[in-house]
This record gives C-alpha cells, structure tokens and sequence, in this order.
C-alpha cells in the first residue's frame, strides 16, 4: 500500500469512525474501501471486526447508567449473538476469497434495499407488551442478525435495531443501546477468531482507533 492510500484510508476510518455513533453502517464504507485498496477480502473483514470491537465500546459509554439497557433480555440476546457470530466467523474462514467481494457486495443491496423500503421501520415504537410469537420473533433475529453480524456486520445494528422496536416494542433509545451493546460481543467474538487463523491486519488494525 503507497502512503497517499495509507493516509485516505486513515482519513476514511477515522470519519466512519466518528459519524458511526449516528448512521451505525460503518462497514458498509470501510470494507469496500479496503477491498478497492487491493487488501485480501478475509483480511478486509477480519482487521475491520477488530475496528469495530473499540467502536461498539465506545458506542455504548453513552447510554451507561441510563437505565436503557434491557437487563431481563440481556442474558439470552448474548448468548444468541455470541453462538451466530462464530458461524458468521466462521463463514469468513471457508468461503473463498474470490467469492468474497461479490457475497459483499450482494449483502449492501439487501441491506440498501432494507433501509429504502423500511425508512420508519425502529423509529416509532408500538404501545404494550409483545406477544409470545413476537418475542421469539426477536430472539431468532437476534441469532440470524449476529450471524451476518460475525461474517461482514454492515447495517447490522441497523436491522438489529428495527427488529427490537419493531418485536420486542423498545423505544428507539433502548433499541439502539441494546443493539450497540450486544454488538461489542458479537464483534468482539469474531475478532478473537480472526486472530488465532492470523488474518488481522496488525498495520492496519490501529486506523480506526
């Protein structure tokens, strides 16, 4: 990598970094940027979960001590997000690299094609508790969501969190604390995997920090 692409992609990560806290989509710039920089698809992936860990932290340092997080849910949303993050990791592992960009690629139209067509959707929270059906509802996305969470994770805080508004009738603020708490398990989780196979870029790693 020449240093002018050295110090875009610092400039990217860092701005990504910041605005975050708002649009929650960060891997939907900073992988592909990494891929155009030429880096290995795996390793894109990889370096960029660890960026996420430190993000996710800092994420959530805001709504400590607001009462927002979801205590009673906690224990189950973890353990799901925990088990589909490793699958999604390990997905990252088999799948080949050259099917990578495409996979990627595919994966921001759905998401795109999800935020287009669900603008209010985790916006405005419905009124009462909810049901049975709809609190397994929540759960399964949970498990589903923390699976595209540990392979490529863009958008998924998004989806995460119009799935708690939407099935288990959080406010938005709740949603989002829990979704960006949760999220520091399922990226931590998959960091530590891309470590032990020797795929995170140790150069690369501190630029969103």
């Amino acid at each position: 990598m020449t240093t002018p692409e050295l110090f875009f992609l610092i400039t990217v990560f860092f701005i990504t970094s910041v605005i975050s806290v708002i649009t929650v989509s960060t891997s939907l710039i900073t992988v592909p940027v990494m891929l155009q920089l030429s880096i290995e698809p795996r390793i894109a992936l990889a370096t960029n979960m660890l960026a996420l860990t430190f993000m996710s932290v800092g994420g959530t340092l805001p709504f400590i001590g607001k009462k927002a997080i979801d205590r009673s849910r906690l224990p189950i949303m973890i353990s799901l997000t925990l088990l589909g993050s490793i699958i999604g990791a390990l997905f990252v592992l088999v799948v080949p690299s050259k099917s990578m960009p495409l996979i990627i690629s595919v994966l921001m139209i759905v998401v795109a094609v999800f935020s287009i067509t669900n603008r209010n959707a985790g916006i405005v929270s419905r009124i009462g508790k909810p049901s049975q059906i709809a609190e397994i509802g929540g759960y399964v996305a949970t498990f589903v969501l923390g699976v595209y969470g540990g392979f490529f994770s863009g958008g998924y805080v998004t989806m995460l969190t119009a799935a708690y508004v939407s099935l288990f009738r959080m406010t938005f603020v709740q949603a989002i604390a829990n979704t960006k708490f949760i999220n520091i398990f399922s990226s931590l989780i998959a960091t530590i995997i891309f470590f032990t196979q020797g795929i995170v870029d140790y150069k690369l790693w501190r630029l969103p920090v």
